[in-house]
């Protein structure tokens, strides 16, 4: 079981809430140098503050995973894109895990069926609409990237609302990375948007992540079953 640590945890968000004010507003005011420095920070503390609350390793790992994919999609490049997309593909294959080990049900057949077929329609649809104009090269892996995506954002709605808030977020941020990759026009200062979607929709899967395993009692170490309400990883 992985060890509590709550006098680790309000120091921890306060420093993430910072890293994330402060690369969010350098991105609006053009500050390249400090938005390349405190974007692959963001994951780490959040992942450090989530091991201090007596979250899962496997938790960790899939906020971990979301800095290589961080870290890469910022160098530029075809081949390093690929990479920064594996690495957030493995962060979604651990959220996965970890919403089918620790979820419950979304409901009967009907209702799962419902659900999975509006994902699917959406999944189609995106894939549908960007492939023309998606580089040759990147069709087959972003079409494959998206729909674990979505699978992800699917299984998230088995851990509650903020899971699958988190999930939500996490399609949108990806979808305007994809529209920008096909060459659509971009809202204006498209990169403040993706990160903001992102970094939230970072906080709501982390958080429905937490409450699952708090809530099954976490018989492998992912966290403790607590009669107290848990802490939101946001600050």
């Amino acid at each position: 079981m992985t060890a509590r640590r709550p006098r680790a945890v309000r120091p921890l968000l306060a420093a993430f809430a910072v890293l994330a004010a402060v690369h969010l507003g350098a991105l609006l005011a053009g500050a390249t140098t400090l938005e390349h420095l405190t974007k692959p920070a963001l994951m780490p503390v959040l992942a450090a503050a989530v091991l201090a609350r007596g979250g899962p390793p496997l938790l960790a790992g899939a906020l971990l995973f979301g800095c290589g994919g961080d870290t890469f999609l910022q160098l530029g490049g075809d081949t390093v894109f690929l990479v920064g997309m594996a690495s957030f593909a493995a962060g979604h294959v651990c959220y996965l895990v970890l919403y089918a080990r620790h979820g419950t049900p979304v409901g009967g057949r009907a209702r799962t069926a419902s659900f999975g077929g509006a994902y699917a329609a959406v999944l189609a649809a995106t894939v549908a609409l960007l492939w023309p104009d998606l580089p040759a090269d990147l069709r087959i892996p972003v079409a494959g990237y998206s729909l674990l995506l979505t699978a992800m954002a699917f299984g998230a709605l088995r851990a509650g609302a903020w899971a699958a808030a988190g999930g939500l977020l996490f399609l949108a941020s990806d979808t305007l990375i994809a529209s920008g990759v096909a060459h659509w026009p971009q809202l204006p200062v498209a990169q403040f948007w993706i990160m903001l979607t992102y970094t939230a929709a970072q906080i709501a899967l982390a958080e429905g992540a937490l409450r699952a395993a708090a809530g099954a009692g976490d018989p492998q170490g992912a966290g403790r079953r607590t009669t107290r309400p848990p802490e939101t990883v946001s600050a």
